[in-house]
């Protein structure tokens, strides 16, 4: 396993999202214990930024992929539509 530290933007890329957020809140709990060095603790709010980046993207493209079914008058389902499209367009 990589050192956490060491991690480049492509190894968090590759990253689930659900590893992703478990190594984000790893970081946020170290950054809150304060008992990391100054040096250190601005590598990991460096890897920080770039986790969270990759989360919020990650969530992103998952909104775009949900859709809403709509149902039709006889309450079965009609079509489909963008989760956050406003009704009858």
């Amino acid at each position: 396993m990589l050192d956490p530290m060491s991690e480049t933007a492509a190894d968090i890329a590759a990253m689930s999202f659900e590893d992703a957020l478990r190594a984000l809140e790893d970081v946020v709990r170290k950054l809150e214990s304060g008992e990391v060095p100054l040096d250190d603790s601005i590598t990991l709010y460096e890897r920080g930024e770039a986790l969270r980046k990759h989360c919020q993207a990650r969530l992103d493209a998952a909104q775009t992929r949900i859709e809403k079914i709509v149902a039709g008058p006889d309450g079965q389902a009609a079509a489909v539509q963008p989760f956050d499209a406003e009704p009858g367009r």
